[in-house]
């Protein structure tokens, strides 16, 4: 599933060509997404401008100029395209939103597991938004916050990390790098880990996630950014998928587990 730095990567790509841009035409060819499309989606888009593009947690939220927003959410495969107007539609392309300068947005997605929502001015708050934690480049985030919200925890810290009502962004793939830098082991209690820890945690998530966004994202299977180029952050994965390879810093063998039905990997010699 797409993470934070993939989508991310999708929003700066999409931005500069939607931004300004007034929504001509809307077609939505098949509504059947995790959360279908509304019937009247299209009357809510037509004619609006995009006057930004922000992210929160996986979701791209489109700003409109009357207010009102759109959520889109790439689930496991979808892709946001940015073609000319008249390119070929292909299987899987289920919604476009055609822009007043000759392109179109479209929403490609073979296990529509993702959605494209609106979200009328109306609504304050939104539930698919409301229960997230801070995002974790902003100041909200810290080993101080991480502490605090760990304290009697028995879950996992891995677990724990990668609950979207701890902080968003942390998904499988980066906790687990993520957790390897900072020295911590997965398996370990979340309210074990120690002030000083979480403070190493906090700033490896960080890290990690600020240079996954600069690679691009990590290509796993079915992400693509917005022009359709893969992200290539996986070349330079420490712990995740590589069960039984060394450890790039100490030469121990990675060591696979299981953890809340994910896969996952720690080096036993740098991780305790």
């Amino acid at each position: 599933m797409p993470e934070l730095p993939e989508v991310e990567t999708v929003r700066r790509g999409v931005e500069p060509h939607v931004l300004g841009r007034c929504i001509v035409a809307v077609t939505v060819r098949d509504a059947r997404l995790r959360w279908p499309v509304p019937t009247d989606f299209a009357a809510f888009a037509r004619g609006q401008r995009i006057d930004a593009v922000s992210r929160r947690g996986k979701y791209l939220i489109f700003a409109l100029n009357g207010g009102d927003r759109i959520i889109v959410h790439l689930g496991m495969t979808g892709r946001v395209l940015v073609l000319d107007a008249d390119h070929p539609v292909v299987k899987h392309d289920h919604l476009d939103l055609q822009l007043d300068n000759g392109r179109l947005l479209r929403y490609h997605d073979p296990r529509r597991f993702g959605a494209v929502l609106p979200w009328p001015k109306a609504e304050a708050g939104h539930v698919l938004i409301d229960a997230l934690g801070p995002e974790p480049l902003s100041d909200a985030f810290s080993g101080d916050y991480l502490y605090r919200r760990s304290r009697n925890k028995k879950a996992a810290v891995k677990t724990f990390v990668m609950d979207g009502q701890i902080v968003v962004g942390a998904g499988n793939i980066y906790a687990a790098e993520s957790l390897f830098h900072a020295g911590i082991r997965p398996t370990r209690a979340a309210g074990r880990v120690t002030r000083a820890e979480y403070a190493r945690l906090a700033d490896a998530i960080r890290a990690v996630l600020a240079e996954a966004i600069t690679q691009g994202g990590t290509t796993l299977r079915d992400f693509a950014g917005a022009d359709g180029a893969s992200g290539y952050f996986q070349q330079d994965l420490y712990v995740y998928g590589r069960e039984g390879q060394p450890c790039r810093v100490c030469g121990t063998a990675i060591k696979g587990i299981r953890l809340g039905n994910r896969a996952s990997c720690w080096c036993p010699g740098c991780q305790r």
